[in-house]
């Protein structure tokens, strides 16, 4: 029995079943609004009039909930698709899609591509999350290729979020999107209060770096004494974030890649994150041969150390890329902790998405600051996403829910603006920037990436790309580079980067194509040229 609509929700579902046809739809709804249930009762209208439905949702740790709650719904009548299962699952599920055997298809980012017949919904849930943009050859990103899709099949679909990304909110406001805002959660449950936590206070009280605050602190032991439920974030893996030598400075780097290795306690290796090189720690510094290493920095892995020594009698569990090998791990500790079998859960941005768990109360923000250091102009909205949507897992039960956020720079409007949850307000001020500086959604952006073992090679042929496109140059178009990007090396090929900046997606496109051609054209031999459009990461 499907539970009754809020007036909010009833506006939302009239607005994708109310006429037949292509319609993009931008569902903003606050966390805890109800968006789920939209999605489920629009597909049964569709299902009525024998129409198909797909709904995408960004990681495969979300699948299990939502699709629970469709099997209940609709029993018999889903498939999924996402990379964990076998080739032999896989290949089934993809064929009793195309025989038209279930109507409802729930998957990760390559189900865009589903066989379905007769297609009148496309749901695209969380919808801002760069996860959805597959960064190897063939690139796409899951959210534009399911409005094209849509648009091919005169169907509706919906992009769901409670914080839009910076494009979406922009079509919307121009219109070509449809618009409806849910500003309420159901029942009329508030949304959590937020609390900003001063870091350089703690340091200066405590006399050393802290990875809980004390504020925090007494905030979970309130939760462990009424029975509650805890989640803190820290969006970084591993136990220590690199190896210091204090006598010469000397960092442990990655061999492969121009980045420093993470210490994994767990396994007693230096891991590198992007290469997955490993290697023991040495006792002794390989440059002075001093003893005196330190550990820097903390990840999931020592905030669950340090979780389980302040709270013994706690159950503590760990969600990250480490800890989740396979859908049944997911499965394990989701389902202990939304069975009460957990009370306090640390782990990566992988618990800020989507998850509802009526006991947890609590959220702790730990590492808030480390986002903003990227040299990435979208930084500040990656930032202020992960924080209302980490927050957004606080209070949806009958409690009212609590946000702790640790900070070192409490007063940068990210952080002010997290506490009012109000994506309008975080996007007038981002508008701004973004219009100064000539970034999206104001402009088309194109990346382009030339690697070689050989730096020189690399180095030479960028500026050979970047005198060509010079000669394309118009008014229209800004071209910075080229320059090393940020993470000059990875997997022992270096890294040369231009970015296109474009007032005319059209005009971009043009370029393009003549750039390719004189990449075909010239054969670089050894060096590689990738074109991005629209990349959701510039390191």
């Amino acid at each position: 029995m499907a539970p009754k609509l809020t007036v909010d929700q009833l506006r939302a579902l009239e607005t994708v079943t109310e006429a037949p046809g292509f319609r993009p739809i931008l569902l903003h709804g606050v966390t805890g609004s109800g968006k789920t249930e939209i999605y489920m009762q629009a597909v049964e209208h569709f299902l009525a009039a024998g129409k198909t439905s797909l709904i995408l949702v960004p990681e495969i740790g979300l699948t299990p909930q939502l699709t629970d709650q469709f099997a209940r719904r609709f029993p018999n009548q889903i498939a999924i698709l996402h990379s964990s299962l076998t080739r032999r699952q896989r290949i089934d599920e993809w064929l009793r899609i195309y025989r038209g055997e279930v109507p409802i298809v729930i998957g990760t980012r390559s189900a865009v591509f589903a066989p379905l017949g007769n297609l009148a919904l496309i749901v695209v849930d969380e919808e801002h999350e760069t996860s959805y943009k597959q960064e190897e050859v063939p690139r796409y990103h899951a959210r534009d290729t399911a409005v094209m899709r849509a648009k091919l099949a005169g169907a509706a679909v919906v992009l769901g979020s409670a914080t839009p990304s910076m494009e979406s909110f922009h079509n919307a406001a121009s219109q070509k999107y449809d618009y409806v805002m849910l500003t309420t959660r159901v029942e009329g449950r508030p949304l959590p209060a937020v609390e900003i936590v001063n870091m350089r206070e703690e340091y200066a009280a405590e006399g050393k770096q802290v990875v809980l605050s004390r504020r925090l602190l007494e905030a979970i032991n309130a939760r462990l004494d009424h029975g509650e439920q805890t989640m803190i974030l820290l969006n970084r893996r591993g136990y220590a974030t690199f190896l210091l030598c204090r006598h010469c400075g000397f960092t442990f780097q990655c061999n492969s890649c121009s980045v420093a290795m993470t210490y994994h306690r767990s396994i007693e290796k230096l891991l590198c994150h992007y290469c997955g090189l490993a290697r023991r720690p040495p006792a002794r510094c390989p440059e002075c041969d001093s003893e005196y290493i330190h550990y820097v920095g903390e990840g999931t892995e020592r905030l669950e150390a340090e979780l389980k020594c302040r709270f013994p009698e706690a159950r503590v569990g760990r969600i990250d890329r480490d800890a989740m090998r396979h859908m049944r791990d997911y499965e394990r500790v989701l389902g202990g902790f939304r069975a009460g079998d957990i009370d306090i859960l640390a782990g990566t941005q992988m618990i800020a998405k989507g998850h509802d768990f009526p006991r947890v109360t609590l959220v702790g923000v730990v590492g808030a600051d480390a986002p903003l250091a990227l040299p990435d102009f979208r930084a500040a909205e990656r930032t202020f996403q992960l924080l209302t949507q980490v927050a957004g897992r606080s209070g949806r039960g009958g409690r009212p829910g609590e946000v702790v956020i640790q900070s070192y720079f409490p007063d940068h409007y990210t952080f002010q603006l997290a506490v009012t949850q109000r994506f309008e307000d975080f996007y007038a001020r981002e508008s701004r920037y973004r219009k100064a500086m000539f970034y999206p959604p104001f402009t088309a952006l194109a990346g382009i990436m030339v690697t070689d073992r050989d730096r020189g090679r690399a180095a030479d042929t960028a500026r050979e790309i970047g005198e060509y496109l010079d000669s394309l140059r118009s008014n229209a178009m800004r071209i910075l580079g080229p320059a090393p990007a940020p993470l000059e090396r990875i997997k022992r090929m270096h890294r040369q980067q231009l970015l296109i900046k474009s007032s005319s997606r059209a005009s971009l496109h043009q370029l393009l194509g003549r750039l390719r051609q004189y990449i075909e054209d010239r054969k670089f031999g050894s060096t590689r040229v990738f074109i991005d459009v629209d990349p959701v990461s510039l390191l």
